[in-house]
C-alpha cells in the first residue's frame, strides 16, 4: 500500500471516529489552541512580519480549515490562501467553513505543480508525524522548500515524541528536522504541554498550565521556522 493510501485510511477511520478532545468545550483543546495561536503570532513578528494582507499562504494537510480561518482573520487575502488535504471529505468540509476566494485543494502535497517561490508563508500543523515513510518526509520537505519565497517562512508544529498508544504517528526530533530541511536555518522550541496533562489540569486551572507549559520536559511538540540559507545570508549582507 502506498503512503498516501495508507495516510487516507488512518484519517477517514478518525473522522468516523467520535473525537471527544477536540473541541472548544474541552478546556485542554481551547488552552493549546490559543496557546498555539498567541505562539505563532509572536513567531512572525519576530520574524519581521507586522501585515498579512499582502503575503501568500499555504497550508499543508489543512484538514477542516482551521489555520486557513486564521490567516484569514489575522488578515490574510482569501485569493492569497490556500490549502490542501489528502481527505476529499475534509477539503469539501473547509470549503463550506471558509469564505469564498480561499483555495482548497485535494491531492498529495509532495507533488504539487504549482510553480517555485509560490508562497511566503508555509504551515505544516502535525502532518510529518503521520508520515512514517521517510522518502515521503523528505519529499514533502523538499516541495515546501521549493514553494518557499526566497526570504519566506516555513511554521513547523509536530510532535517530538511518539505516541505508545498510537501506532499511526512517529515523532520528529529536532536532528530529523535538520536532515529534512538540509539547505535550510532550523529554530524550533518544544512547546504544548502534553495533551493528557493539560486536559486533567486546565479545567482547574489555566494559569498553572501555562506554569508548566514553561517547563520544556512537559511539552509535547515542537514549534518554531525554518527559513532558506541563503535569505539570512541576504538579510546579513544588507545590515
Amino acid at each position: 500500500m502506498r503512503e498516501q493510501d495508507r495516510i487516507r485510511e488512518v484519517f477517514a477511520r478518525r473522522d468516523r471516529q467520535e473525537m471527544p478532545h477536540d473541541s472548544y468545550f474541552d478546556l485542554g483543546y481551547l488552552f493549546g489552541v490559543q496557546m498555539r495561536e498567541r505562539r505563532v503570532l509572536t513567531l512572525l513578528r519576530r520574524a519581521g512580519i507586522r501585515k498579512f494582507d499582502s503575503l501568500r499562504f499555504l497550508e499543508i494537510g489543512c484538514g477542516t480549515g482551521n489555520w486557513l480561518r486564521e490567516f484569514v482573520k489575522w488578515g490574510a487575502a482569501p485569493e492569497h490562501v490556500v490549502g490542501i488535504d489528502l481527505q476529499e471529505q475534509r477539503v469539501n468540509e473547509a470549503l463550506r467553513r471558509l469564505p469564498g476566494g480561499v483555495s482548497v485543494l485535494c491531492g498529495d502535497a509532495a507533488s504539487l505543480s504549482m510553480p517555485d517561490k509560490s508562497f511566503d508563508i508555509i504551515l505544516q500543523s502535525t502532518v510529518f508525524t503521520s508520515i512514517l515513510n521517510f522518502d515521503l518526509r523528505l519529499r514533502l520537505a523538499s516541495e515546501m522548500v521549493r514553494l518557499l519565497s526566497d526570504n519566506g517562512v516555513i511554521i513547523w508544529y509536530d510532535f517530538h515524541i511518539d505516541n505508545p498508544r498510537n501506532p499511526d504517528v512517529r515523532g520528529v526530533r529536532k536532528d530529523e528536522i535538520k536532515v529534512l530541511f538540509p539547505d535550510c536555518v532550523v529554530d524550533v522550541k518544544r512547546i504544548t504541554l502534553a495533551p493528557p496533562v493539560a486536559r486533567v489540569l486546565a479545567p482547574c486551572s489555566m494559569l498553572l498550565c501555562t506554569v508548566l507549559e514553561l517547563c520544556p520536559l512537559l511539552c509535547s511538540h515542537y514549534l518554531g521556522t525554518i527559513r532558506k540559507a541563503e535569505s539570512r545570508s541576504r538579510r546579513r549582507m544588507k545590515a
